[in-house]
């Protein structure tokens, strides 16, 4: 891993070039966020925006969504990657949160987890967009583009998510996480990464070792 003065720098620029840029997704309420996060999982924002929007604009909160057949809900969202089982999930989450959270969501990691479609990676996402709670969501992004620079060492997410939470200060995790995601792709990507043009290049252990 860089050396602590090397991750400060590479992070004072990821600043610098993306500053307070944040999630792609597009949502109005922390339950918006919560289903269009758990949509997102192997989709793309941009597809999943194009599918939340009417669905939002129909059906805005858990009350609506859980109101809706699911074969309905399947139907609005068939667009999107596993769509079966994410109608599912969320069918199942909007219910659960009129039945045991007053149809709010969940600000701790242990409720949010309980969520049908809820993992580690939505449950960070939610805590972080939404309620402004310190945490780092590692999704493909992240992975790839924190191990190639050399924030982290780690061949799994939740090993990624240790060691980026142990060299970012606290108050950076949020932010970085979206640092990562957007340098990920505009220039860090996962085929062709265009190291020619990166700002981090000569920080980077994997340009190095080109």
């Amino acid at each position: 891993m860089l050396a602590e003065d090397k991750r400060q720098k590479v992070l004072s620029i990821l600043e610098e070039t993306y500053g307070h840029t944040t999630t792609a997704l597009e949502f109005k309420t922390d339950f918006q966020l919560l289903v269009a996060t758990i949509m997102s999982a192997q989709s793309t924002d941009e597809q999943v925006n194009k599918i939340t929007k009417p669905l939002f604009t129909d059906h805005p909160d858990a009350a609506a969504i859980a109101a809706l057949p699911l074969p309905d809900l399947e139907d609005k969202i068939k667009r999107v990657g596993l769509y079966r089982n994410k109608a599912k999930n969320i069918h199942a989450t909007a219910r659960i949160l009129l039945e045991r959270h007053n149809g709010e969501v969940p600000r701790t990691r242990e409720a949010l987890e309980k969520l049908p479609g809820v993992g580690r990676k939505t449950a960070n996402v939610v805590m972080s967009v939404a309620f402004g709670i310190p945490a780092i969501a590692v999704d493909t992004h992240v992975f790839r583009v924190s191990n190639r620079i050399g924030l982290a060492d780690a061949k799994t997410e939740r090993k990624t998510e240790d060691q980026l939470m142990a060299n970012i200060p606290r108050e950076q995790w949020a932010m970085a996480h979206h640092w990562l995601i957007w340098h990920g792709r505009k220039v860090c990507k996962a085929q062709n990464p265009q190291c020619d043009i990166c700002m981090l290049k000569d920080y980077c252990r994997f340009y190095r070792s080109k």
